[in-house]
């Protein structure tokens, strides 16, 4: 498939008024709205979608121009408000809308923004999909191929304040039990879950202290949130609780901080999570879907309990697709994206905190003792800024180093190396026996890198 221009792995992404824009957001409306429209309009009832965002500064008025481009072509939209990503996912397939929208960025710094696309089942849509409305976005002149809705069918902005609700009744019907002898520490990132995790937790009968949930616009994933688990780390010793679950800026991720302020990625969630559930019975085809990404602990400890790993490529809908093709129940990622198939069609932080706290709940032992069964090889993840990814990952000096190293690390690590798809960044990630020998390649990379940007 071609490279799209505006489309990268997780939707549209990037600094706002530079990359993202207010006529990009109300093109991608008008796109979108035009394929929904024909694809609807011979049915009787006029079609719409539902539209959420997280608490950034830019995320109103983008939110306007996408609404706006969806109303010209005909398409109602439900405005849900901040809310988090799988909210969207799960209120767009409850609803039977046409499609789901998000205005998020998810991890990334206030002053960028996003626009991500879930289809009418709750699933983020497929590539083709993305290339159709990147189309639309090159060649303008192709809207006029498609039917224009008449004055009297022109979409309307619809309201549902109890639609938020729904999610979360939604999210406690998928566990039978409380937690009313727990102490909750959570970190919301002062993002779309600010409102709605407390609240939750509350219903769920914990103790719940809360941190990161003052969003102001600006604060958004600013030092706070599942890329900066140091700070809820601080916060789970200072109140004392059992378990700290820190989400990112959109609600879609989650990672775990035990009782003594150790952080534990996805890779240690969904490593438990799949324990739990294959004593249970309940794992389909006692099979765990990953990334490339996860451990090589994660990988040798689940074949110790008898249970296959699939890996794919980094991105959650890689992983949902794996899923569905294989019938498999559960899969995830180490940034906390996890996938519940029986509950969820996308990865949803909130969701995956209470299914582990049912997992701590059963076993009655602390975290940081449940941790134990999993043993991670040291892992360092290096950030490296280019401005041509794909260049610098296909020079020759660094494809022969890479062999080099791969060499040297034979079946006792691992190194990878890839382009961020929403950043500019390659993204390097090194395992083996020692942090030592882990720092010790991620610098031989760095000064390979340093030596092709300096030619």
């Amino acid at each position: 498939m071609t490279k799209m221009k505006y489309f990268g792995t997780d939707g549209v992404r990037g600094k706002v008024g530079k990359i993202l824009t207010v006529e990009l957001a109300l093109e991608i409306g008008k796109a979108a709205g035009a394929h929904i429209f024909k694809e609807y309009g011979e049915k009787s009832e006029k079609p719409f979608v539902v539209v959420g965002k997280d608490t950034r500064i830019s995320s109103d008025l983008l939110e306007s121009a996408l609404i706006a481009g969806f109303c010209s072509r005909g398409v109602d939209v439900l405005s849900l408000g901040v809310v988090p990503t799988p909210a969207v996912a799960y209120i767009t397939r409850q609803m039977g809308a046409a499609a789901g929208i998000v205005i998020s960025a998810s991890h990334n710094p206030y002053f960028d923004n996003g626009i991500k696309l879930f289809g009418n089942d709750g699933f983020k849509i497929k590539d083709d999909m993305e290339q159709q409305i990147e189309e639309i976005l090159n060649y303008p002149e192709k809207l006029w191929s498609f039917p224009q809705p008449e004055e009297e069918k022109l979409g309307v902005i619809l309201d549902n304040a109890e639609a938020p609700q729904k999610y979360i009744q939604y999210l406690r019907q998928t566990i039978d039990t409380d937690f009313n002898d727990i102490h909750i520490a959570i970190d919301c990132a002062n993002g779309a879950t600010s409102k709605i995790a407390p609240k939750l937790f509350a219903l769920l009968g914990a103790k719940v202290s809360v941190m990161g949930n003052s969003p102001d616009g600006i604060n958004i994933n600013a030092g706070v949130g599942s890329t900066h688990p140091e700070a809820l780390a601080e916060f789970v010793k200072e109140v004392g609780a059992d378990i700290g679950f820190s989400f990112d800026g959109d609600g879609d991720r989650v990672i775990a901080i035990d009782e003594k302020g150790d952080v534990r990625d996805g890779d240690y969630i969904l490593f438990l999570c799949g324990q739990y559930l294959k004593e249970k019975g309940r794992l389909n085809q006692n099979t765990v879907v990953s990334t490339i990404m996860a451990n090589l602990g994660f990988h040798r400890g689940l074949e110790d309990l008898g249970i296959r790993s699939i890996q794919t490529d980094v991105g959650d809908r890689y992983v949902a697709q794996a899923m569905l093709q294989g019938g498999y129940i559960l899969g995830g990622e180490q940034s906390g994206h996890v996938i519940f198939l029986e509950h969820s069609t996308t990865g949803d932080g909130l969701l995956t905190a209470i299914q582990f706290l049912e997992v701590l709940k059963f076993r009655e032992v602390p975290f940081s003792q449940l941790s134990k069964v999993m043993n991670k090889l040291p892992q360092i993840l290096v950030n490296l800024k280019v401005n041509d990814k794909e260049q610098i990952l296909g020079n020759p000096l660094l494809k022969e180093k890479e062999l080099a190293i791969e060499e040297m690390l034979g079946s006792k690590g691992r190194l990878l190396l890839r382009p961020s798809g929403t950043e500019p960044l390659i993204r390097v990630m090194v395992e083996a026996e020692t942090e030592e020998i882990c720092r010790d390649v991620a610098h031989q990379i760095l000064e390979v890198v340093k030596q092709i940007l300096n030619k």
